[in-house]
């Protein structure tokens, strides 16, 4: 008979503890500990199989591999030993490359097998499209296993025909059951596996509802044991909380190789694929897409995308070089400065931290002898990208001054450096690259810090510039009249 036992887990950690406690012992987080029940199997226990079996487009029926009436031998699955490390190659293992370059770029290379990825996003922005896209890619070289645990097959089928994604050799499987699952992924060996979504899917073995710490750590430990045993990539489908945080334990994101993010708004076109953790490849890589009636398509040149957009000659707008990884982005930053009468001011920023648009006002106001007091600050991203860097921060502080003088910087001008809390301008890493992709997407003048040692493309005119005050002054060169002239000039008028 199964044993039951009682577990204190913390939604934040997802460490384990034998008694409640106000706070946690392993990551000290207060009131996070919650009672679970923990069924564990008995020993003589079957494995539970699917009640219907599983009927694929071609008419043959899915056998499961039962590991409790066959061995690893008789299913098809080679037992592995331990071997020196240094005969290990990588090569065994190669990459399986997507049609689209973006997706490839944020996995590291493309798909790793035996690998567990997780893709979150708030609900809407595009996750399920995504990869029945990637499902589409992999299926023109093998079969691919899409396991819906919130829609019914006529429902997949429904959006697979409208993204033209219908291919036979995607296997459709509508189940919550994880044992069910890991035995249809034995059976069948797909070249992907994607299951949508981990938060619904449960382990009869353990106490809890779909979505509870204890499924969701537990159901991502068994496939990613699964994952490494036969070499199958699996694609996890998460949800994320109301403050954008992946919903269960955070120690869902440890067991996983790879964390990416689909960022975006759903009334914008533009979809941000961020990867945030990955164990083959920069954790620092972007993808770049755009939602359309027919679905995603990739956008090779998302610099392009952006400054397609720009308006022309307004106050308040400034064009910044911000690096993804290892690719050189132009985005627009755009600030508007309102006085207000009301007694306390607003500051909003959509794309930036907040807290680093405080520091540049603090700047401004003491090394420029500004006043912000009395103004309502509004500043924002084109495009939906989150700028994280502080290679945008001289970008930012022109675009205000912009907006409060009302005079729109010069046409094609790109503002790279950062800012430091003297007023001086900071160099930054990687400028030739940023560089090269303002003067490739035609921009006639850069701003760059004093001192760096980078090249000059042609076309590109470079100004370099050691303070906050000089840049506003090649910013915004002051025209100097007739009159002015000439008494400078000692010319005497009769």
């Amino acid at each position: 008979m199964a044993k039951s036992t009682i577990t204190y887990v913390c939604t934040e950690c997802g460490g384990e503890s034998v008694r409640w406690a106000g706070q946690c012992p392993h990551c000290r987080a207060w009131n996070t500990l919650q009672e679970f029940q923990v069924k564990k199997a008995s020993r003589d226990g079957k494995a539970r199989t699917s009640e219907y079996p599983l009927v694929l487009s071609t008419g043959r029926t899915l056998y499961h591999y039962n590991s409790a009436t066959m061995t690893m031998r008789e299913a098809g699955i080679t037992e592995k030993q331990e071997e020196p490390f240094f005969e290990i190659s990588a090569e065994d293992a190669p990459r399986a490359r997507l049609a689209w370059g973006e997706l490839n770029r944020v996995l590291g290379g493309g798909i790793v097998p035996g690998s567990l990825a997780l893709i979150a996003g708030e609900p809407g922005v595009g996750k399920s499209t995504l990869l029945m896209h990637a499902a589409a890619q992999v299926a023109a070289s093998g079969r691919v296993l899409y396991v819906s645990g919130e829609e019914s097959g006529q429902q997949v089928r429904m959006r697979a025909q409208r993204l033209g994604a219908l291919e036979p050799s995607i296997l459709l499987l509508a189940e919550n059951d994880l044992d069910v699952i890991c035995e249809t992924i034995r059976s069948e060996l797909p070249r992907l596996a994607i299951i949508d979504s981990i938060q619904t899917v449960t382990d009869p073995g353990l106490e809890g509802s779909a979505g509870s710490v204890t499924q969701v750590r537990e159901s991502a430990a068994r496939l990613m044991r699964l994952a490494k045993e036969i070499g199958v990539p699996i694609f996890l489908v998460g949800h994320v909380t109301k403050d954008g945080s992946i919903a269960g334990p955070r120690v869902l994101e440890h067991i996983v190789d790879t964390v990416l993010y689909l960022e975006g708004d759903r009334r914008q076109e533009l979809r941000i694929l961020r990867a945030t953790k990955n164990r083959f490849g920069s954790a620092e890589e972007i993808g770049v897409f755009a939602m359309g009636e027919a679905g995603l398509e990739e956008v090779p040149d998302p610099s392009a995308a952006i400054l397609a957009t720009t308006a022309q000659a307004a106050p308040g707008t400034a064009i910044v070089a911000v690096l993804e990884g290892t690719r050189p982005l132009l985005v627009e930053v755009q600030s508007l400065v309102n006085k207000t009468s009301n007694n306390v001011v607003r500051r909003i920023a959509n794309g930036i931290d907040v807290n680093r648009l405080h520091m540049i006002l603090a700047v401004l106001e003491k090394r420029l002898e500004r006043s912000y007091g009395t103004s309502d600050i509004f500043v924002s991203v084109a495009g939906g990208i989150r700028i994280t860097e502080p290679a945008a921060d001289l970008g930012l502080a022109l675009s205000i001054v912009s907006n409060e003088n009302s005079r729109p910087m010069p046409d094609g001008l790109l503002v790279i450096g950062e800012l430091g809390l003297s007023g001086e301008v900071r160099r930054v890493g990687h400028l030739d690259r940023r560089l090269q992709e303002g003067a490739r997407h035609g921009l006639t003048r850069a701003l760059i810090p004093a001192g760096s040692k980078a090249g000059r493309p042609s076309g590109l005119e470079v100004v370099e510039v050691r303070t906050v005050a000089e840049a506003v002054s090649a910013a915004f060169p002051t025209q100097i009249r007739s009159g002015a002239f000439i008494k400078e000039a000692g010319i005497s008028v009769s």
